[in-house]
């Protein structure tokens, strides 16, 4: 294919959507060519898109972000719907470009497009090129001494740990050179990523600014007032003791390099072991990419054949009552309702609310995978998957079966006060603190003096605790063991 240097570069936005520490933008603005930022809408399941409804609303706030900061050193977004190869296909007959530059992404979807694509457009005699910048680690890059894959968290670590500091992040262009004419775009409203009748969406702007910018502050608040004491403090739901970075990391606003060398140096301030439990957790989103690209079905099949057995109950209403937030157990329905109102949960509340569903309930995790994809303005395809078979106990490095959380221990112990129940369920905001996360044992009095009707104003338990661990350890001892006779 003829070229001269004035031929531009199509780069091709996916989850990366910022310009610090990008390298296919930095290398396309060290190119002198004229470059064009493309971001397409591929057709669902096939890797770029949003996961859920969820990340919708975000990813339609976050190309706002990215194009108002393209449009400050001097270029623009342009925005295409279809599939990748036809669009890209398209670009490049319109605009003659030679050079097409994009970030490498790892899960199954992504690189199911990517591969071929990447194949064919070499033999047509373009210049494709991609780059490392999703994780701190290519997923096929660590490797067990006996050369296979890790299937253990702390072996990974100790292997990622001993592999270096992560390279520094690379700044971003000042300037980015344009093309005479530019290709149409389309208009991201006509995308309808906005939830509008009803907006259940309402709420997520008083928690959440996408974009890079609104990552950097968040990334700087949390170092500011977070980080210390974030290995003590960050299982406590009511504290402000966890990042909020998940959602910019899932949408590429910031990277995990850059969330990793803001923490070095602050050992004047900072005990080291804050800083350490921090990077795991960030380490952990590079685990499940491992998991994930070693093991494509992640997200649809159990990690560990032996639970293809399991007994799942097919319960639509109690389903229902979980995703609803309406189970009678208070730091469930927290939880619950934190992700319809905020889009996001807290950590340890997520552990919670898994085995509720997957154990109390016996309803199979993938349902409870589903509902998260499309609920969390964070959803992943690694991570989601990897944490739901860890708490199922199906998964790589999984929480043993028989690890059962009870609801209303996990909320006495790490909701003490109940600030984080009643900040959720407030038909329960008048409960004393010693019956908050148990008013189906409150005495009549206390309860009509926090003018709670048990079945009318807050619904009586979906199930017993006791009665349902004692189902579900049923179920899982009766599963066949690895060594027993096909």
């Amino acid at each position: 294919m003829p070229d001269s240097h004035d031929t531009p570069v199509l780069l091709w936005f996916r989850r990366n959507l910022r310009l610090g520490d990008n390298l296919a933008l930095a290398c396309a603005a060290e190119s002198g060519r004229p470059v064009i930022p493309v971001y397409i809408l591929e057709p669902s399941g096939s890797g770029n898109g949003p996961l859920g409804a969820a990340q919708s609303w975000w990813l339609h706030h976050s190309l706002q972000a990215l194009d108002a900061a393209l449009t400050r050193i001097g270029s623009r977004l342009i925005l295409r719907q279809g599939h990748a190869d036809e669009v890209l296909g398209a670009l490049i007959a319109e605009t003659g470009a030679t050079h097409v530059f994009w970030n490498r992404r790892y899960d199954p979807a992504g690189i199911a497009v990517d591969s071929p694509l990447k194949e064919e457009m070499t033999r047509s005699g373009l210049t494709v090129r991609s780059f490392f910048g999703q994780l701190l680690h290519e997923p096929s890059r660590l490797k067990t001494g006996a050369g296979g894959h890790y299937r253990v968290y702390t072996p990974f670590w100790r292997a990622l740990e001993a592999s270096g500091e992560p390279a520094e992040p690379v700044a971003a262009p000042t300037a980015l050179a344009a093309p005479d004419i530019w290709p149409a775009s389309e208009q991201l409203a006509t995308w309808a990523l906005l939830p509008t009748k009803p907006d259940w969406a309402g709420a997520f702007s008083t928690v959440w600014t996408p974009g890079e910018d609104g990552a950097r502050q968040r990334l700087d608040h949390f170092i500011d007032t977070g980080l210390a004491g974030y290995k003590a403090k960050r299982d406590f739901p009511a504290l402000p003791h966890t990042s909020m970075l998940s959602p910019h990391l899932a949408l590429g606003e910031i990277s995990p390099a850059t969330v990793w060398h803001a923490t070095r140096g602050l050992n004047d301030r900072i005990a080291a072991e804050d800083v350490i439990h921090f990077r795991k957790e960030l380490a952990w989103r590079d685990f499940s990419y491992h998991l994930l690209y070693h093991f494509p079905e992640l997200d649809r099949e159990n990690w560990n054949a032996r639970f293809d057995a399991f007994p799942w109950q097919d319960a639509p209403d109690l389903l229902e009552c979980w995703q609803r937030g309406q189970t009678g157990y208070p730091i469930v329905d927290a939880g619950m309702r934190q992700l319809w109102r905020h889009g996001t949960m807290h950590n340890r509340v997520r552990m919670i609310v898994a085995s509720f569903l997957i154990k109390n309930l016996m309803i199979d995790w993938r349902h409870g995978e589903r509902w998260f994809r499309d609920t969390l303005v964070d959803a992943d395809p690694a991570s989601n998957a990897a944490s739901w078979q860890w708490v199922a106990g199906s998964g790589a490095d999984a929480a043993p079966f028989f690890r059962i959380f009870n609801p209303i221990s996990q909320g006495e112990k790490f909701d003490v006060n109940g600030d984080y129940v009643r900040a959720f369920v407030p038909e329960l905001k008048d409960m004393p603190n010693s019956f908050i996360h148990r008013p189906f044992e409150a005495p009549p009095m206390v309860l009509a003096q926090a003018g709670v009707k048990l079945g009318e104003t807050y619904p009586l338990p979906i199930v017993d605790h006791k009665v349902a661990r004692n189902r579900a350890m049923a179920a899982y001892q009766a599963l066949p063991r690895p060594d027993d006779a096909a």
